[in-house]
Order: structure tokens, then sequence, then C-alpha cells
């Protein structure tokens, strides 16, 4: 059977409920902030509400799987759940694990969440490639079989991540670019857009040193707490802005937990995305 790629149930996504991401980040500050246990109910509790706000109205919700995973198999099973609902509501769901590793190591991490029938399985999967972009084929192989994407790890908004991403290789292009061009090729000839993407922070100021247009989506951290914002978008991404993914996850969760308050935050944000888009 051939599934609908990633890439164009994103574009149709982003394109009829706006490109805004929004973060399932349950950290302890963040529960504790809702009035919850930092333990397996309120995680619960947590990931309950966001689903109920968010995934009607947004085209991707983003879990971060390890604010689930460190309450064990309990923790875990609530994020399958959080997952199976958030896709019966409309939202993709872009699973940020980001994983990397080679040869078996990496297809059995494929397989955890890029499988049609695994319990975590998701619409997309943030990956590190710094282990070489190479070590991703078993990711990538699989992703395309059962019409998932990737996002890659590329230029970071964390300040470490320039010791990696912009170390100079021997034929002149530092390591962030090379990934971007590796996703270029993977997303060659891909209509409406391709279902391999990059991160690229949007804290990052002015990119146009880099080839952004890669025919696939860049997801964006950066929005909200950690000071980029929507207005930033255009000078950062340039003419790559329409295919952005902007996300943010601590702006729209601290109204929490009140659902109205959560939904009014998310509408500000989408809102704002799309007229500086729109105006770029």
């Amino acid at each position: 059977m051939t599934w609908e790629s990633f890439g164009a149930r994103l574009r149709r996504a982003m394109d009829e409920r706006g490109p805004l991401c929004v973060g399932i980040d349950p950290h302890a500050s963040l529960l504790a902030e809702w009035g919850l246990g930092d333990d397996v109910a309120g995680l619960e509790r947590f990931s309950r509400t966001v689903v109920e706000a968010m995934a009607d109205r947004v085209a991707v919700l983003k879990p971060q799987s390890a604010f689930f995973e460190r309450f064990g198999s309990r923790g875990v099973a609530v994020l399958e759940k959080s997952v199976a609902d958030a896709r019966a509501a409309g939202a993709l769901v872009v699973m940020d694990a980001k994983r990397g590793d080679i040869g078996s190591t990496m297809a059995a991490y494929a397989e955890s969440f890029l499988h049609k029938d695994a319990p975590l399985f998701s619409d997309a999967l943030t990956v590190s490639p710094y282990l070489g972009y190479g070590s991703l084929s078993p990711a990538v192989v699989l992703a395309r079989e059962n019409g998932a994407g990737l996002f890659v790890l590329a230029l970071t908004s964390n300040p470490e991540g320039g010791e990696v991403q912009h170390a100079v290789r021997a034929d002149g292009r530092d390591v962030g670019a090379t990934m971007l061009a590796h996703l270029a090729a993977e997303n060659a000839g891909e209509e409406p857009l391709g279902s391999f993407g990059a991160v690229v922070g949007a804290t990052l100021g002015d990119l146009s040193s880099y080839d952004l247009n890669i025919n696939g989506p860049l997801l964006a951290p950066g929005i909200g707490a950690q000071g980029a914002t929507p207005a930033d978008l255009p000078a950062v991404f340039g003419r790559a802005v329409r295919n952005v993914v902007p996300n943010v996850s601590r702006g729209v969760l601290r109204h929490g937990p009140d659902v109205t308050a959560l939904r009014a935050a998310a509408d500000r944000f989408a809102e704002e995305i799309r007229a500086a888009v729109d105006a770029s």
C-alpha cells in the first residue's frame, strides 16, 4: 500500500490551519504551574488537556518524549494515548525524541516511531545526524515506506550547537550546510513538499549564507520563551519562510490548565505567524 507522504499532509495542514506547532512539554516546573503533581496522574492530566485544547486547531503537536519517558512504562503509555488522540483529532504529531545511532540500533529506533503498526507511530520524528548523515538511512527508508517524515538537527538554537554545526569540512562547507544539502537531495522532485525537514532555530538571526530552500519543512524552535517572535521569521528564513513550522511551547502552555486560555494563546501566535509570513 502507498501512503500519502508526510510532506503532502503537512502542506495541507499548514494551508488549512496555519503552520503553528505547539509542544507538549510536561516538565516538572510547568506541571507545578498548572497545580499538578510531578507524577503520572499530573502527566496524564497535562497531556490530555493540551491535546483537547489544541489537536483540532493547530497543524502540529510535538510531544517531547523525554518528559514522558522519565515516568517509565506508565509515562510511555500516556505518550502513546496522547499521540493517538492528537492524530485522531486531526493534528499531525512530530515526536521530539532526537534519536541517532547506527545500523540495527537506528533501525530499531525507526521501528519504534515510524512504522504504521508501532504504538508510538508518529507523522514525523526528530533525529540527530551527528554519527554521519548516512547513519540515518534506516529511518529515511522506513519513513518513505510508511508515509512519515524526519526533522534532522541542522542549525539548532542552543549555543553549544555551533561547535559541531559550524565546523568547516575539507570542502569548505560547514556541517550545518552539509545537512541541509543532504535534505535537499532527499526532497528533490517531491510535490507539494518533501517529507525530510531540518531543525533550524528561529533565534539564529540572519541565515542568508545558508540555502534553506530544501523543498522540505523547517521546524523552528525558539518562538516565545527563547526570545524569537513571529515577526522575526521572514528575516531569519528569507524565501523559505512559507515552509517554516514555528514551534511554541511555554509561550502557549503557561496559559494552562484553562482550555479556553490555551486556545486563545495558540490563536494569537497563529495569527501573528500568519501575518508575518503573508507580509514577507
